[in-house]
């Protein structure tokens, strides 16, 4: 069973709430959004009413007209060009755009050279492996687009322009301290000092989108496309996927927006993947329901972040960019595989990154830094990701790198620390101590030596330590407070759908409240999982809890009649047909 956790209601912000009501939504919707924006300073209405028409023009962007009119160039020319990406949904959901934003324009698809790195293999950007089959290729590229990548790859840019072969980086990770790639042609990044681009928080792959609509208008205005071309918004479904999985913001209109747009596209189905996904998870034609916001995270994401963690990424972007049913099933299917067996490992290092972190907590550690020999490098970020969950604390998940001499990690925190700040601060009080890092608030991706975890255990810590005289760190549920029993309905969860989408940023409504145990049963195939029935007053709600157990066969947390607190989100149990509410909870325990 999880441990106890502190209840701590959201506060109101009182201007957002007026600001709500006065823009003609209910009094929960505005309760909803003003405990999602304090210190937002924007105007409220393309938050709560996302629009494509509130995005910023793409020559904004720092270098964005001159890598737009480069590839333009490439393109009338009809020179091959390399698309390098990051094996992650956000990448490979770029690398598909890239991709088919170039074939929109004529562009044919045997002059496009893809190029992904593997995870266990590769590592992360334009890697040496990437660098020497670029080179030693039959079919060299005049230019190289980057997506979700670049910005750091220093060295392996200076090599490439070397060779004779210019590269674009559009990216959204934060600048190394010694700044851009000065051998790159052009370098987008709204992450830049000197960008004027009014969103830094958007996606790798819309970075990739923004510079390929500049394309799109560069080539009408040289007469290479007709004026009538249609814009690239058939392609805001990778950057929904990827604005979603990739956890940046969806406080940012510009976020909410293309993920709004983009999954109306998914719902369209006129894409075999996404035909192939429908039937896999039994949705839209298949019966009444719909992909949510929340399926882009938790049901298509973890598909093809699966391929890249423990395979071939490559497989992923040939799901997304499949021709026909056919492809398209095949392809799901080898996803499905290693997504099971993604699952099996997480597992397995799950239990032992808590049993280690709770002796961490024990000694009153406010950072987890944990490492383990037999730790796959693929599943380190998810594992760091259920210790922050758990534990409500920063952590470091290290397992052996693609060198003997090095640990490669990921990081994952929670909202109140910045992880890339983090290591930042240690880089710069110990010079040397982390060979490489980068990422943004939310996640980021180090490497040090294998000497040196200890070292870097107790720097992390140190600076957990700084922060934790001014944070209260430990394990926190967040609500929007209570709900009146009659508001514990179906209408209640079509009101919510009006302040949509939900996820980082703009977290998903969860509500507490007292309730009776009248029956509990666990479930699911892997038994960890609690059905409730629960009472109050005189009605009785179903209830899940998903992982309320730590284990099979764990001991269950209550008892019938017991009476508990719970943090629970209001979902919709579509079963056959029939519509009920269905609660979900996010965390139970014993009134205090």
């Amino acid at each position: 069973m999880n441990s106890r956790k502190t209840f701590i209601q959201r506060s109101i912000n009182p201007d957002a709430y007026r600001a709500g009501v006065e823009l003609g939504v209910t009094d929960l919707q505005s309760r909803i959004v003003a405990g999602r924006v304090d210190g937002y300073t924007g105007d409220l209405k393309p938050v709560i009413s996302p629009s494509l028409s509130n995005l910023s023009h793409p020559q904004q962007l720092k270098d964005c007209k001159k890598a737009a009119d480069k590839i333009a160039e490439t393109v009338i020319k009809c020179q091959p060009i390399g698309i390098v990406t990051d094996y992650d949904v956000d990448g490979v959901s770029a690398h598909a755009l890239l991709v088919e934003a170039l074939q929109q324009f004529y562009f044919p698809r045997k002059f496009i050279l893809s190029h992904i790195g593997h995870r266990l293999t590769d590592g992360y950007g334009l890697s040496t492996n990437i660098i020497e089959r670029i080179l030693s290729s039959e079919v060299k590229p005049e230019i190289i687009i980057t997506a979700d990548c670049g910005s750091s790859d220093r060295e392996g840019i200076s090599v490439l322009r070397d060779a004779g072969i210019e590269v674009i980086v559009t990216d959204h990770h934060a600048i190394p301290r010694e700044g851009i790639p000065q051998s790159a042609y052009a370098v987008v990044n709204p992450a830049r000092d000197d960008c004027s681009y009014p969103d830094s928080s958007i996606s790798g792959c819309m970075v990739s989108w923004l510079v390929m609509c500049q394309v799109r208008n560069v080539l009408i205005k040289k007469k290479y496309l007709p004026e009538n071309t249609p814009r690239l918004g058939n392609l805001l479904d990778y950057v929904a996927l990827s604005t979603v999985a990739d956890a940046v913001s969806l406080l940012s209109p510009s976020n909410r927006a293309v993920v709004m747009s983009g999954l109306d596209r998914i719902n369209a189905l006129d894409k075999p993947a996404w035909m192939a996904l429908a039937k896999l998870c039994n949705k839209n034609g298949y019966n009444s329901a719909q992909f949510s916001v929340e399926d882009l995270g938790f049901i298509i994401g973890p598909r093809i972040n699966a391929q890249g963690r423990v395979d071939d990424p490559i497989k992923a972007l040939d799901f997304l960019l499949a021709e026909d049913g056919t492809v398209a099933d095949n392809c799901l299917n080898i996803l499905e595989k290693n997504n099971t067996y993604r699952k099996a490992i997480e597992k397995e290092m799950v239990t032992i990154a808590k049993k280690k972190a709770k002796e961490i907590v024990r000694q009153q550690g406010k950072g987890l830094v944990i490492y383990d020999k037999d730790f796959h490098p693929g599943i380190q970020g998810i594992v760091a990701s259920r210790l922050v969950d758990s534990f409500g604390i920063p952590a470091v998940v290290f397992s052996p790198g693609n060198q003997s001499t090095e640990l490669t990690g990921s990081a994952r925190t929670i909202p109140e620390i910045h992880i890339r700040d983090v290591l930042q601060k240690i880089d710069n009080k110990y010079p040397g101590l982390i060979l490489t890092f980068g990422g943004h608030k939310g996640a980021a991706g180090l490497k040090v030596s294998s000497v040196n975890i200890e070292s870097f255990r107790q720097a992390f810590e140190d600076i957990m330590h700084e922060y934790g005289r001014k944070l209260d760190l430990h394990p926190k549920v967040y609500t929007d407070g209570k709900l009146d029993e009659c508001d514990l309905t179906l209408d209640t969860i079509n009101e919510l759908k009006g302040v949509e989408p939900f996820g980082r940023g703009f977290a998903e409504p969860v509500f507490e409240g007292i309730f009776t145990i009248k029956e509990l049963r666990i479930i699911g195939k892997e038994p960890i999982h609690v059905g409730f029935k629960l009472a109050k007053t005189n009605k009785t709600y179903s209830a899940i809890w998903f992982r309320a157990l730590e284990q099979p066969g764990g001991e269950l947390p209550f008892h019938c009649n017991d009476t508990i607190q719970c943090a629970f989100k209001l979902k919709l149990n579509d079963y056959r047909g029939r519509k009920s509410l269905q609660m979900v909870i996010e965390h139970a325990q014993l009134p205090e």
